[in-house]
Order: structure tokens, then sequence, then C-alpha cells
């Protein structure tokens, strides 16, 4: 298991849970865990993942992501089992927009 993290500067987002949970970890997938932190403007995302060596790429899926949906207030955990950059980023954005209050 390889963990990384990452830290971005990003507008707040204000949630509407507390903390949210999306997707599961299984073979080929990931789950990501939403939850509220105290550092306004930044983004903290954490990754386990079985696939080792592929920091730059997730650098690279992270920062895309986040160019494209505030997270800001919030700390990020993503448990990877060897989830594309595709399920990555959909994984990301269901589970930002449930924190907001988007998905009921």
């Amino acid at each position: 298991m390889e963990k990384l993290q990452y830290h971005f500067s990003t507008p707040t987002i204000e949630p509407a849970n507390g903390a949210v949970l999306c997707g599961v970890v299984g073979s080929g997938n990931l789950e990501v865990l939403v939850r509220p932190a105290d550092t306004a403007g930044s983004c903290t995302i954490e990754v386990a993942t079985s696939a080792r060596g592929f920091g730059e790429i997730w650098q690279a899926v992270l920062a895309e992501f986040i160019s494209h949906h505030p997270a800001g207030g919030t700390h990020i955990a993503i448990n990877d089992m060897g989830a594309t950059p595709a399920v990555v980023t959909l994984r990301l954005a269901q589970a930002i927009n449930q924190y907001a209050g988007g998905l009921q």
C-alpha cells in the first residue's frame, strides 16, 4: 500500500453534510471520504492506493479536479484499489456534490 498526501489552495465549500462517504473499495474501484477541516481556502487529500509508483498521475488527476471544483475547508481521504483516472474524477465529483448538498 502506498500513501500519498496532497495540499491544494481552492475556494472554500460550505458543507450541507458533516461527512460523506462515496464509492466502494473493491477490485478496480475506490472510496472517497470528505469531511470538514479547519483550513478555509485549502484542501488536503490523502490517498491510500494498492498501485505503487503513480504519485505524479495522482497529482495531475487531483489538480485537474480541484481546478474545476471548490473543495476548500475539507479533508478528503481516498482508498484506492486501482481505479482509473476517470473513476477517480467521477467519485470525487459525487462526493463533493453530496457534501455540498447536491445529491439527496
